[in-house]
């Protein structure tokens, strides 16, 4: 098996029964705030392009590239389909020009011709991607290969029971606009950051151990920030709150940790694979590359500079009238919709930002009064900032996620009452009727499901399951004290009265070791859910 590096969570795999091309993305996302490093655009993508199957993991735009898709990848390909619960994804690749979809089911193992077998598991929460994410486990002749890219399952034994892997590609570096975009103080900041870059680091730890496999492959980031009003995000600066390692870090971090196992990827990077070897080749020194980031990352921002003015001169609608598109757009989601809207329990305030640069128009989200409006002096749980010419672009091409553009962007600023609140970014990925119905539907589902089962941690007896995502806490589960941590996702729990430190609505059953059960919900009361309100 040879796996070619093309950039970020990107790679070609070739096999004698045929090569796959996985989340080709060159062109920057995000309202051009996002671009891969190291610079992926000067790869021979006509060659690369030319490929049996292309695999796209998720909708994210720095796995899902419409642009580079529609011009470089050959419409010959056979689509592996993840088995998503909207068919978003596969409409979109249509729209493209891509007609032969191999529509797999999620965990099935398939055979594809000349004894080439994939898997593909899909993780379908709101929480996942926008709305599903996944990864692609290839076999071809007892050599095998997981891309788990930035997909975060809560165990890694399917893939570990199907037979010793070979080479493992996963996330390690931040993906997220947290703690930066807050208005905090900087020490604040920064501490979030290095709590927040300790756990990506911990995650990652965790999935090489379970899955034990021959190579460890760092992919999927970091992106670097190429304007000059989002240069400070590049980890260039010494700041050990960044959340955006990159390879050359993970690499020094694992060998912390004992890892002697690691192969880095540049574009154009290629690695041959047995089950007893592995042979890598680089275009260029990798030590000497990282060594001089600063100099390629100056190189790349003077050579995009004209990208990036083109796509801030698209971005200005003055036609749209703010307010009352929003209130088009979202009061009939806010009418329908039960669980997100009480999940989220208070107004949502945008600030937007005029051309000016000065003057300000406020817009508030009522989820509990169901309604958009100007915004009346209240207090609110959630507020962003951001210009103006933004949500006219989010109006103008009728964007349904509002995570995946927007905040993924980090061209804002937020401040919150309280703890974090997930169902504020779910609710904002569902801008759309089919994304909303399933969202209310997940969550209803899981308000119903019942988790009996306890496991012990420690000094205490606690459900199984994380209330977050579900995660196995006897695999993810840390207790210190009092608190019992899911390092999943770096969720905290108040062990003595079961509350949630970090988000809303997540209550978890515990007690001490040696103290009775209670009895099960001895008065009828209805269970604590994701979706119950602070």
């Amino acid at each position: 098996m040879r796996v070619t590096g093309t950039g970020h969570a990107s790679m070609r795999i070739d096999t004698p029964a045929g090569s796959i091309l996985c989340d080709p993305w060159v062109n920057p996302a995000y309202f051009a705030s996002w671009f891969p490093f190291p610079d992926n655009s000067l790869l021979d993508w006509e060659t690369l392009g030319q490929v049996d199957y292309l695999y796209l993991s998720h909708l994210h735009r720095d796995h899902f590239d419409a642009a580079h898709l529609k011009r470089f990848v050959s419409k010959k390909a056979r689509v592996l389909l993840p088995e998503y619960p909207t068919s978003e994804l596969e409409d979109e690749l249509r729209e493209l020009g891509f007609t032969d979809f191999v529509k797999t089911v999620s965990e099935e193992v398939i055979e594809l011709d000349g004894g080439l077998k994939v898997m593909i598991q899909a993780l379908t929460s709101p929480t996942d991607g926008p709305i599903g994410d996944s990864s692609l486990w290839v076999e071809y002749d007892g050599v095998r290969l997981l891309n788990q890219n930035d997909a975060r399952p809560t165990d890694l034994s399917l893939f570990a029971s199907l037979g010793h892997v070979h080479a493992h590609m996963l996330q390690f570096s931040g993906a997220i606009w947290y703690p930066m975009v807050y208005e905090l103080p900087q020490a604040a900041k920064t501490a979030f950051g290095k709590q927040k870059r300790d756990r990506q680091f911990d995650r990652t730890w965790r999935y090489i151990d379970d899955l034990k496999a021959s190579h460890v492959f760092p992919i999927a980031g970091p992106p670097c920030f190429l304007d000059d009003e989002l240069w400070q995000f590049n980890d260039i600066f010494g700041d050990e709150g960044n959340i955006f390692p990159d390879q050359s870090v993970f690499m020094k971090e694992y060998a912390k940790v004992g890892g002697t196992n690691g192969v880095v990827l540049l574009p154009g990077s290629v690695t041959e694979i047995t089950q007893d070897s592995i042979e890598t080749t680089h275009p260029t020194d990798v030590d000497e590359f990282f060594a001089n980031k600063v100099a390629h990352l100056e190189e790349m921002r003077e050579r995009k500079r004209p990208i990036i003015a083109a796509e801030k001169a698209s971005w200005r609608h003055p036609e749209i009238d703010v307010l009352k598109e929003m209130k088009r757009r979202i009061e009939p989601l806010l009418d329908e919709s039960i669980y997100l809207a009480k999940g989220v329990g208070g107004p949502v305030r945008f600030d937007l930002v005029g051309y000016d640069g000065d003057s300000v128009e406020s817009i508030v989200v009522d989820f509990p009064g169901q309604e958009v409006r100007r915004y009346a002096d209240e207090k609110v749980r959630y507020r962003f900032r951001t210009e103006r010419a933004l949500i006219e672009h989010l109006l103008f091409i009728d964007e349904v996620d509002w995570v995946n553009s927007l905040f993924l962007s980090c061209r804002f600023s937020a401040a919150r009452i309280g703890q974090y609140n997930e169902f504020v970014y779910a609710f904002f990925k569902c801008l759309s009727e089919e994304r909303l119905q399933y969202a209310e539907g997940w969550y209803d589902e899981h308000q119903r499901a019942t988790d009996a089962e306890d496991i012990t941690l420690g000094d205490w007896v606690v459900q199984r399951r994380c209330p977050h995502l579900k995660a196995d806490l006897t695999r993810f589960g840390i207790v210190d004290g009092d608190q019992l941590t899911c390092q999943l996702h770096g969720w905290r729990f108040d062990l003595p009265s079961g509350r949630c430190l970090t988000g809303v609505g997540h209550q978890i059953r515990a007690r001490r070791a040696g103290e009775p059960a209670p009895d099960a919900n001895p008065e009828g009361d209805a269970p604590a859910t994701a979706a119950t309100p602070a």
